[in-house]
Order: structure tokens, then C-alpha cells, then sequence
């Protein structure tokens, strides 16, 4: 099935936007990069942080590149060292986006809720619904195979909730910037490249999820009515 020439003509219009995402991350990143900010990543998301309240969220330094994230377990905002040290509007704008989804957890931002309770299905289903697959086909157990079509459809529906989630921070993270005066309107426009960019990173994964979903349907529904 991995080889199988219908799958990437399918996903084919996902791998492409992929593709661009990608190209426009580095690019707008390495130029984000040379554009000096005030603060430090992590002093921009303290700011950020203890202005909506949240003097309880840590924040700490991770090793990676572009590892950031926010942990709702923890309450601990983790930061990549180029984010966490760098005083550049790239880091500024990165760290500022993982703050807005610690905003929208204290908030109980309603997307951010119904997309971590589908986390452990969506996890689960992403690797083991294309065994359940092949296992039913081979098998000719249908019920085995719509139970992994549908184990993966709740993974498509995890890509398509986060969207509003990664938008909805990334749009906390510039209003707040720019209300907290840590950046002006030109300094914006860096930083609204650089989330953007990124976010079409997640659209192209909702769509290969998307696609993946529908190709799965056309190659095992045969083999479920049998």
C-alpha cells in the first residue's frame, strides 16, 4: 500500500503545499532572524504571559531546532534555545504564539479542549489504523477495516480542529505583542510572516490527513463489503 501510485497522486496536492510551507518557513524565519527586537523569546512570552495573569506558567529552555511548545500537562512553556535566547523578531513572534496557547488554556479555549481530549485517539489512530486496514483486508474481517478507517478519521478531525487553535495563538501572540508594546506595526510585519508561514504547515497537514482519509476509503471499502 505504501508503494501504491494512487496514494501519491491523491496526496499529491497536500506534499506540494508541504513543500511550499516548508520553503516559506526557513525563509521567512532566516529573515525574521536578522530583525532585532527588544526582548529576548523568552522575555517576550513572560511579558506576555504575566499580563494575562499566568505568573504559574513556567518557561524553559529544550534543546531542538524549532522544538517550542506548550505543555497543558505541566503548565510549562518550552522553548528551543535559538527561541529562548535570541532578542530577534522571529524568536520574539515564536514564543509569543506558544504563550497564546497557554492563554487559551487558562481561558478554556474550547477548540484547544476538544482537540486535547482526541489527542490519545488521534495518537493511538495515526499508527495503528493502517494495521487495522491491511489486517481486515487480508483477513476479510470489514468490521476491522471500519474500524480503522474510522480510528483514522479521528485523526483528521484532531488536523481539523487545530487549526483554529494554531491560528487563534497565533493571532493572541501578534495582538498582544503590539498591545504590550514589545514590537510596533513595521516590526509586525515579521513577525505575522513568520506565523503565517507556519500555519500553512498545519493546513498542509489537515489536507494530506484529508486526502489520506479519502484514499483509504476508496482502496478498502471493497474489501469492507465483501
Amino acid at each position: 500500500m505504501f508503494f501504491d501510485p494512487m496514494y501519491f497522486i491523491i496526496i499529491a496536492p497536500a506534499l506540494l503545499l508541504a513543500l511550499w510551507a516548508q520553503f516559506k518557513v526557513r525563509s521567512t524565519y532566516a529573515a525574521a532572524q536578522q530583525m532585532p527586537a527588544p526582548l529576548s523569546g523568552a522575555a517576550a512570552a513572560r511579558y506576555v504571559l504575566d499580563s494575562a495573569g499566568l505568573n504559574n506558567v513556567a518557561i524553559e529552555q529544550i534543546p531542538g531546532h524549532l522544538s517550542d511548545h506548550y505543555d497543558p500537562r505541566h503548565k510549562v512553556l518550552r522553548l528551543s534555545p535559538e527561541v529562548y535566547q535570541s532578542r530577534s523578531l522571529a524568536a520574539v513572534g515564536i514564543a509569543a504564539h506558544e504563550a497564546g496557547h497557554a492563554i487559551q488554556d487558562a481561558k478554556a479555549y474550547a477548540p484547544l479542549v476538544v482537540r486535547n481530549a482526541a489527542v490519545p485517539v488521534a495518537s493511538f489512530g495515526s499508527g495503528a489504523s493502517i494495521f487495522l486496514l491491511i489486517g481486515g483486508a487480508i483477513f476479510s474481517l470489514p468490521w476491522l477495516i471500519s474500524l480503522g478507517i474510522g480510528l483514522f478519521a479521528v485523526v483528521v478531525f484532531f488536523q481539523i480542529v487545530n487549526l483554529p487553535v494554531e491560528f487563534n495563538a497565533s493571532t493572541r501572540a501578534k495582538e498582544q505583542l503590539v498591545a504590550l508594546g514589545v514590537i510596533n506595526q513595521e516590526q509586525l510585519v515579521y513577525v505575522r510572516r513568520v506565523l503565517d508561514a507556519a500555519a500553512l504547515t498545519y493546513v498542509a497537514a489537515t489536507l494530506q490527513a484529508i486526502l489520506t482519509l479519502l484514499y483509504y476509503i476508496m482502496r478498502f471499502s471493497g474489501s469492507s463489503r465483501d
